[in-house]
């Protein structure tokens, strides 16, 4: 007897069939695929028991003809290819000719379907084997009725979880299709109840807000960029909103949902500075490439995708939500006249790199005036005026608004000033210094040497001029001039032991390293005086940041206090 042996023709269909049907939601995300193949306007999804009993998947595609629906089921048939050339740059969903018949070698299965208004055809099956075959009344479209789920593989039905983790991970892959083809209306029910009714949509927020409500729609920014050939839009979480409620991931490439940790670092990393550490951003992305620069067919689910070039790409979603979270939207929660809006004031736009009017320098920012009683102004706009101050604990600064009172976290908020400046001035240009009297020999290790050397030019744009004095001894004659009780030695140190071993692989990410951590080491701290100058300046300069709600850490700046509040704490209301 041989010991080799070919297999049966049903034994390979099932094992194909655990490739692509992993469970119910990748049977619903199959027949869903087909219908928004078939240019479907409308598509209904009945589940019964979490998928494990019946799943049934209704539309209003073009539908099959009797010959088309009888091959359907067949392994290899497929109506998007003709040949190994088209699989380059196809942009269909179903295209391989294994989702049916893997389906149906698992399960029993109804195909009831009619092309043109024509006569309707139903095909039934089981274990892949069809047994019936009649005319059906059916209008223009197809209904696949999906039944006793790996009732032939007991092997496989013992994996399944409960109806309601089943279920659960349908509930997940229809929100995340409904993204895909917001045009197509999309009724969902589970045991007889309705549980999703999404119309027709024109905009990403307005599925949004179907599928989590227009609360949850509100808290997003909207993502629109394009760098080249690559296409970037959809929706992400406001800083401020992230970690308040579910977290949710969707990446759409060419118009299909994937899986790709990649793409969601590299969204995730332009939160850089923004957000605490280790809270994560909900993230809804559509990045459109030329179809040649996606190889889809890498995964038999097709949930996987692999770039040509990859990292064009990620570079691009980047800097997609990195300008979209620097927009003023960005902080909608600031209000509709901007948070920093006092009754009767409108502050004008500044740009970073003037944080303070030229030849009236705050001491805050490295000058000598007492007082700014301005911020810049451009184009003939009114100047800015700052509203009365107050420190408290030697660590806030208040001041009132018409709604209340607002709290400034002094350390947080210098810190955010000079992350800005510092960051313009490792892109643009150098920052401005401050001339030793006396040169400050400063001893470190090899390994803070090595670093050192690696971010020479970078120290050196932030406004040190440093040189070295021999062995692991560094000679510095210049420093930034943030204000001054500015521990220049120990924010350098601290610096150096901060890159020491840092994995940084690109220039903006070792920039962003090195402006938050001169940035946190530089600025004033809580319990240092401040004077009513160096309060109205950091008053300004906070005012014209990106986003002057955070500091580099990602914690507030600022709080707002309502006077309902306040009121309801004193019994007044």
């Amino acid at each position: 007897m041989h010991q080799i042996a070919i297999l049966a023709s049903a034994v390979v269909d099932q094992i194909a069939a655990g490739e692509v049907v992993e469970r119910p939601a990748s049977v619903v995300k199959e027949l869903v695929e087909n219908a928004f193949d078939a240019d479907a306007q409308s598509i209904e999804i009945s589940v019964e028991d979490g998928g494990r009993t019946r799943i049934r998947v209704a539309d209003d595609g073009f539908g099959m003809r009797r010959e088309d629906a009888l091959l359907a089921i067949r392994r290899h048939a497929t109506s998007k290819i003709r040949d190994a050339s088209d699989l380059v740059g196809v942009s269909s969903f179903g295209f391989r000719g294994e989702a049916l018949p893997a389906i149906a070698s698992v399960s029993e299965m109804d195909i009831e379907t009619s092309a043109n208004g024509g006569a309707g055809t139903l095909v039934r099956a089981a274990g892949g084997e069809i047994i019936e075959v009649r005319d059906a009344a059916r209008r223009t479209g197809t209904t696949v009725t999906v039944s006793r789920l790996f009732y032939n593989a007991p092997s496989r039905q013992r994996f399944l979880r409960s109806a309601r983790s089943e279920w659960r991970a349908i509930a997940d892959l229809v929100s995340s299709t409904a993204m895909v083809r917001r045009s197509v209306r999309v009724l969902v029910s589970h045991d007889g109840r309705e549980v999703m009714n999404l119309p027709a949509a024109h905009s990403t927020r307005a599925r949004v807000a179907a599928l989590w409500g227009a609360q949850y729609a509100e808290r997003l920014v909207e993502v629109d960029d394009v760098r080249g050939e690559v296409h970037v839009t959809g929706l992400v979480e406001r800083p401020s909103d992230v970690g308040t409620g579910t977290r949710r991931i969707h990446i759409v490439v060419n118009g299909r949902a994937i899986r790709d940790a990649g793409m969601v670092r590299a969204a995730e990393a332009a939160y850089r500075s923004t957000i605490p550490a280790g809270t994560r951003p909900s993230i809804l992305l559509e990045i459109t490439v030329p179809a040649d620069a996606v190889d889809v067919n890498v995964h038999p689910a097709k949930v996987e995708v692999r770039f040509r070039d990859r990292w064009p790409i990620e570079h691009t979603v980047e800097s997609a939500v990195r300008r979209a979270l620097g927009t003023p939207r960005s902080e909608a929660s600031m209000g509709a006249s901007g948070f920093w809006a006092v009754p009767g004031i409108a502050f004008a736009p500044v740009d970073v790199e003037a944080l303070q009017p030229p030849g009236d320098k705050s001491p805050l920012l490295g000058g000598n005036a007492t007082t700014v009683e301005t911020a810049s102004t451009h184009d003939g706009e009114e100047a800015v005026l700052v509203p009365p101050l107050r420190q408290l604990r030697k660590t806030y600064i208040m001041f009132e608004r018409e709604d209340g009172v607002v709290l400034i976290d002094q350390h947080s908020a210098h810190e955010r000033v000079l992350y800005e400046r510092f960051m313009h001035a490792l892109e643009q240009g150098a920052a401005p210094s401050q001339r030793l009297l006396f040169p400050l020999t400063l001893h470190v290790g090899p390994q803070e040497g090595d670093a050192f050397e690696e971010h020479r030019e970078m120290f050196e744009r932030l406004g040190y001029e440093i040189e070295g004095f021999g062995g692991h001894t560094l000679l510095v004659q210049s420093v930034p001039a943030p204000h001054p009780r500015f521990d220049a030695e120990r924010c350098l140190r601290e610096s150096l032991d901060a890159l020491t071993g840092s994995r940084m692989p690109g220039t903006a990410s070792r920039h962003e390293k090195l402006a938050a951590t001169v940035a946190c080491k530089a600025a004033i701290k809580a319990g240092d005086s401040m004077s009513d100058g160096e309060m109205r300046s950091l008053f300004s300069a906070l005012a014209t940041t990106v986003l002057p709600a955070h500091d580099v850490h990602g914690r507030s700046t600022v709080v707002h206090l309502p006077w309902d509040e306040i009121e309801r704490r004193f019994g007044r209301r």
